[in-house]
């Protein structure tokens, strides 16, 4: 498998502009006789249909929702990074630079991180341009607030929703292309197959989840922005629609499948209440801004009412381990701190597993009025789904899974190692390393489809033969088939089942959380992929599907998203054995500092994993792509 990653030679300052300047051109005329499929629509496909499309490309979009607005881009709370060092308190490119490969543990590539660093100050540029309300100090000047992993503030936010903000100010530039009649968008699909013809990814088969319909398309490239795939754990801060069946279908067509097993678990969540629920509520890293994370010295306070457990009776164990960072520690750092509060019997709240995120110091520091401007809609939300208010007590929050770092390999210019196949946002493994900062989602995701696919996609295809294919050509037809093949066999499986792929999934996520989840070692590793087979059996012997596949049928929809998790979570296990280190957000618990913390091993796995399938039934092959670090000395991380 080759995995050449492309990168430009030269000065690392230098490597994206002078790529630009050496890349192939399409010229307009041109650019009007190519189709480019996006599959996605939140920040990453929306950006790149709407860039596209203003290029001159006709550009086809799909998305599993009603609307393109309904990605779940729009769930993204605290803010998006850039350094435009408005505050004037030391932050530069280099020092974004700096703090994501740090921050991803360096398992990133130098020369991705640092293009993503040099865009960042345009992608706010363009977002204001289109209308997007970021918070403004009384100057007028655009204001900036602190996230985990920095001593700078250069996160722009728009209260506490950032993400949806930014996702209408895409939506609104990707539907003046549908109403210019450059863009054609195709709701409630799902893609279930990558079509190749003469190895180059040139098509897709969907679903039509209204009709029941099986579908084709067909382009001169395909560009995947699904996102992520943490949905393997079934709770997660994920809407419950997201999936992996996008990339994971392509990972079966050839495209390798790069880190699964670096996932990142968020500190600050509504803790877990019960098996009725589908997902788990986020609340923003912009809260440990103001919050001070604390919990009781003594196991015996720890269902009192925390105001009447007083100050020297408290642990602010963040501000205690880390006094150069506090409570703005990585997500990975403050994710297991809470839990080894917690497995001490710490841990407050009915069911033990949560410590408490505090604002009674803010609020009579700064007053009412500046913590509502900041968080009001945040406290709001907090209280409506647990009926306390943290005006009067302290939020309980406990980690949960939120984004993954692992996806799809891709080079430089964002392309898979299939021809043709790009891969953006975070359904792509590449700037993030290890564990992902606060706000550089939606950094990463706009950055891909604003200013880096509208160069390299015209690239590939001005590099490129292009064989005139229409969706009669028989690779359509084979892949149709198989499709078709896959949803009659479950289909039939579930018609003398007994048990729905909701149990199965539920028993899925427990195993992934369990022995795949924050910490892991290489008993539960192995544990995990032996009741993950034996899940695989049951959901082939004893999957039950009501209804039949015409028209609207959630349970199939859900039973083929299972399928692939299952397949997935047994690669995710098998990649987290393998790598025999502790990095961000992949904790092994055999390798750590006498303190507790990460301790890497740089000798034997500086490196990308990225996997190649093989066929059902056969062992995945590990390949590797190396990782230099010619800007950045390798460190143990610390913030202390």
């Amino acid at each position: 498998m080759n995995l050449d990653a492309k990168i430009p030679s030269g000065p690392l300052e230098e490597k994206w502009s002078k790529h630009k300047g050496d890349i192939k051109l399409v010229n307009p005329t041109n650019k009007r006789k190519h189709t480019v499929l996006v599959v996605g629509t939140g920040l990453a496909g929306a950006s790149a249909a709407a860039s596209l499309a203003e290029l001159g490309y006709k550009v086809q979009v799909f998305c599993i929702q009603d609307s393109p607005r309904r990605a779940h881009s729009i769930a993204a709370q605290g803010g998006i990074n850039a350094a435009k060092n408005y505050p004037n308190d030391g932050d530069s490119v280099y020092r974004l630079f700096y703090d994501t490969v740090k921050g991803g543990d360096f398992r990133s590539r130098e020369a991705n991180v640092y293009r993503l660093a040099q865009m960042s100050p345009n992608i706010i540029d363009q977002c204001v341009a289109q209308g997007v309300p970021f918070a403004r100090e009384y100057s007028g000047e655009l204001a900036n607030r602190s996230f985990g992993g920095t001593q700078v503030s250069r996160t722009f936010y728009a209260r506490g929703q950032t993400g949806q903000q930014l996702l209408l100010g895409a939506y609104q530039a990707l539907m003046r292309q549908v109403d210019a009649g450059k863009v054609q968008v195709f709701d409630r699909r799902e893609m279930l197959d990558l079509v190749l013809v003469d190895g180059k990814a040139r098509g897709i088969i969907c679903r039509n989840l209204t009709t029941g319909a099986i579908e084709r398309y067909a382009g001169d490239s395909v560009l995947l922005a699904t996102g992520g795939y943490g949905r393997v754990f079934f709770l997660s801060t994920n809407a419950f629609n997201s999936n992996a069946t996008a990339i994971w279908r392509a990972h079966k067509k050839g495209a390798a499948f790069a880190n699964p097993c670096f996932t990142q678990i968020h500190p600050t969540c509504i803790p877990v209440s019960g098996d009725h629920q589908s997902k788990l509520t986020l609340m923003s890293e912009s809260l440990r801004n103001d919050g001070r994370v604390w919990v009781p010295k003594d196991p015996v306070d720890r269902k009192k009412d925390p105001s009447t457990i007083p100050d020297d009776k408290r642990d602010y164990f963040l501000e205690r381990k880390y006094p150069s960072f506090g409570n703005l520690v990585p997500r990975d750092v403050a994710s297991r701190n809470a839990k080894e509060a917690c497995d001490k019997g710490l841990g407050v709240g009915a069911s033990g597993l949560a410590v408490y995120l505090d604002f009674k110091d803010a609020i009579t520091r700064d007053g009412h009025k500046v913590i509502s401007d900041k968080y009001g809609n945040l406290f709001d939300m907090y209280e409506k789904i647990t009926d306390e208010s943290p005006w009067k007590v302290p939020m309980r929050i406990f980690p949960a899974v939120h984004y993954t770092m692992g996806g799809l390999w891709v080079d430089y210019n964002l392309m898979s190692n299939i021809p043709g196949l790009h891969v953006l946002g975070e359904a792509n493994f590449s700037d993030h390393g290890a564990n992902r900062l606060g706000a550089s989602a939606l950094m990463q995701g706009l950055c891909d489809g604003y200013f880096v696919i509208p160069y390299t996609l015209g690239h590939y295809i001005a590099s490129t033969t292009l064989s005139k294919v229409d969706t009669q050509h028989p690779a359509f037809a084979e892949a149709e088939a198989g499709v078709r093949a896959s949803i009659d066999r479950l289909v039939a499986t579930g018609k003398k089942g007994q048990k729905t792929a909701l149990e199965i999934y539920r028993e899925l996520g427990h195993v992934m959380w369990e022995h795949v989840g924050m910490a892991r070692n290489e008993k539960g590793l192995k544990s995990a992929v032996d009741m993950i087979r034996k899940l695989r059996e049951e959901f082939k012997e004893n999957l039950r599907i009501p209804a039949d596949t015409d028209g609207i049928n959630k349970n199939l929809e859900v039973a083929g998203r299972v399928e692939d998790f299952l397949q997935l979570g047994e690669l995710m296990a098998k990649d987290a054995l393998i790598r025999e280190e502790s990095c961000g957000g992949h904790f092994r618990e055999e390798y750590q500092t006498p303190e507790g913390e990460a301790l890497r091993n740089d000798d034997k796995f500086c490196h990308v994993a990225a996997w190649e399938w093989k066929g059902e039934n056969q062992e995945e092959v590990r390949h590797v792509e190396p990782l230099a670090f010619e800007n950045i000395h390798l460190a143990q991380r610390s913030y202390k």
